[in-house]
């Protein structure tokens, strides 16, 4: 089985020994020899990925390794791998159907949803990195970290990501959210982010914005916008920074 959403990509699929071609629906405007083994779908990378979880089918073993350390009070739900070497501190709440891979610690007051996927190294509900300073003395101490962190059913969390608690509240990540590896969490529902973007402290990435790869977001910035892609560093509209760089060609 292959899959094609580009009309090259397809005619090359209808020249190999494929048994079954999900094609994108886009492409039966093209001049194309007509082959059985074509289904058109509305989305052929999304079809080929919905079939090919159905074939491999459910490869988590439910249950708890024997080298996991589990705190008091937690709660783990029907279905759930918890993996070897994980940490779960007192309290935690991991859902129905989970799997919690290698090595993840997950702090005290971490709620996971069903359905959750953490993979191996990934650390939820650590203290954030917030300190206040004395002006008299120099001195910092850490801001008091109280709050909680909520993952809601169906997220899937990266190898190495760090998600921290909120300090007075709550840190939440939103149902059906994909986190990459070694991303570290502070942004809006719907938030898209390229590799190596960076954001600093206070700074608010609205719902629905896009930030290409090593855009860089000042402390204190707002980036707001459904659908609105920044880019650069400081990260500004599209539009804005392609300007910019036609100014620095021509110079």
């Amino acid at each position: 089985m292959v899959f094609a959403v580009e009309a090259d990509a397809l005619r090359k699929a209808l020249r190999s020994n494929a048994g079954v071609i999900l094609a994108s629906r886009k492409l039966e405007s093209e001049e194309l020899p007509l082959d059985p083994r074509v289904l058109w779908v509305a989305d052929a990378r999304y079809a080929f990925a919905v079939v090919a979880r159905k074939l491999k089918g459910d490869v988590v073993r439910a249950g708890v390794h024997a080298s996991s350390i589990v705190g008091q009070g937690v709660t783990v739900g029907v279905g759930t791998r918890i993996g070897p070497g994980v940490v779960l501190e007192d309290g935690v709440v991991v859902g129905a159907d989970c799997d919690v891979q290698a090595r993840v610690t997950i702090y005290s007051g971490t709620v996971l949803g069903n359905r959750v996927v953490v993979q191996a190294g990934a650390v939820l509900g650590s203290t954030g990195f917030g300190y206040v300073r004395s002006e008299e003395t120099g001195e910092y101490l850490i801001f008091p970290q109280q709050g909680r962190l909520v993952v809601e059913d169906d997220v899937e969390i990266g190898a190495n990501t760090t998600i921290d608690r909120g300090a007075l509240g709550e840190t939440r990540i939103g149902r059906g959210t994909k986190i990459d590896n070694l991303v570290h969490i502070g942004v809006e529902d719907g938030a898209i982010l390229g590799g190596q973007v960076g954001i600093g402290e206070h700074a608010t990435v609205g719902a629905g914005v896009i930030l290409g790869g090593g855009a860089g977001v000042l402390s204190g910035k707002k980036m707001r916008g459904p659908g609105e892609v920044f880019w650069g560093r400081p990260a500004r509209p599209l539009k804005e920074y392609l300007r910019d760089l036609a100014r620095l060609k021509h110079r």
